[in-house]
Parts: structure tokens; sequence; C-alpha cells
């Protein structure tokens, strides 16, 4: 199943979501010297290594530090970035609009990082992590606190694109829970998980929903 739309009023442009797709768009090309696909290639040395992080205690070297920021901006491959990139379209542009852009840029890279500790927590010599799935998970989290009934667009290519609507906390919340109970080899889902319960947590510390949304949102009613 991938999400294509939501139902959410637009207000104002996303910029900083749009940038960060762009963003991520551009790396990925210049990563493969032009390509679409093929193994990253001119950043190679920028994805992040849980036990190089680890090690910065004893070895002194802070540059692994360097790299839970740039592996959120790089991706495997092809059907890596575009996965990723369609979940942030579609959720990111609600919660830019919610949390200001200037905000949701912060929180964005906190989310990020919030991911990869949750990684390099559950798996500290796994192999090296990339992609921006942390940081929307992120973007996710906090979408199920502040939207959850809005109705989520979904597309399954499986069945000839076969189109449906599912409310935004039953498609968020079995997410979620696909991370944790069904855990998959090679992808980072304990980076998910981290990055959807720190974005959960983000719109909790600002006081949730009703104090998050109120003067942003003209079509809720709060009392």
């Amino acid at each position: 199943m991938l999400p294509v739309a939501d139902d959410q009023p637009r207000y104002s442009m996303p910029l900083v979501t749009y940038t960060i797709i762009a963003l991520c768009g551009v790396i990925y090309l210049v990563d493969r010297e032009g390509g679409l696909f093929g193994p990253n290639v001119v950043f190679a040395d920028l994805t992040m290594r849980p036990s190089a992080v680890l090690s910065i205690t004893s070895t002194g070297d802070l540059f692994p530090l360097v790299t839970i920021f740039t592996s959120m901006f790089m991706h495997a491959n092809l059907m890596h970035i575009l996965g990723n990139l369609l979940f942030l379209w579609v959720f990111g542009p609600a919660v830019e609009q919610a949390l200001g852009s200037g905000r949701f840029a912060l929180y964005y890279i906190l989310w990020g990082v919030a991911a990869a500790g949750a990684q390099i927590w559950a798996g500290p010599t796994g192999a090296p992590t990339l992609g921006a799935s942390g940081a929307i998970g992120g973007v996710m989290g906090a979408y199920l606190l502040l939207f959850p009934s809005n109705k989520i667009e979904l597309t399954v290519p499986l069945l000839l694109f076969t189109a449906f609507v599912l409310p935004a906390w039953i498609l968020l919340g079995a997410w979620f829970a696909f991370q944790i109970l069904m855990p998959q080899e090679g992808v980072a889902n304990w980076a998910h998980a981290g990055g959807f319960l720190a974005g959960m947590l983000t719109v909790m510390i600002l006081g949730g929903r009703n104090r998050v949304l109120k003067g942003r949102d003209p079509d809720l009613d709060f009392a």
C-alpha cells in the first residue's frame, strides 16, 4: 500500500518539505555521478556506521557524528528514495503547516537524530545506515497526533493501482506496529520506530494537538 494524498487543506506553501525532497533528489543523483541506478559512490563515506559512532569516546574522532546528519539525506537505491519521498510528500506539508516552517526544519533534523540513536541502540554493531525514513518517521508520528482523523488515499500497485481511503490513525498505527512486530532484514526498522516516537513526543511536549493547531488551522473549532 502506498499513500498518495491526504485531505488536509493547505494554507501555505510547504517550502521546507519541498526543499528536503529536492535536496535528497540532487544528492542521490550526484552520489551516482548522474545515474539513477547503481551504488552510492561520491558520498559513500558519509553513511552512518553505528560502531564508528560508538567508538568516538575511545578514538577521539568526531567525524562519525557528522554522518548521523549526512546519512539522513542519502539513499541506497531508486526504490528506497522514491518510497521515502512519497511518504514525505504526503505527510510533510500538513505537519510543516501546523508547526511552522522554521520549527519543522529543526524538528525534522532532531527526529532524524533520534532515529539514528534508536538504530544504534538496537544494533550497535549493525551495517551502515542511510536514508531519510527515520526523520520521515518523525513526520508521521507528529501527523498521527495532529491529524488522526484525516483521510489518507492509498493505492495498491499489485492490484492494478486500486485506490481506497483509510483514516490516518489506522494507517499510521499499522505502519508503526509493522516496524516493531515484523522487522525486515536489511531495513532500519528501529530507526523508523524511534523517529516515529520522537515525532509523537514532540507534539506532546508542545502541548498537544489543540495547542499546536490553535490559530494555524481555520477549519478547526477549539473550545
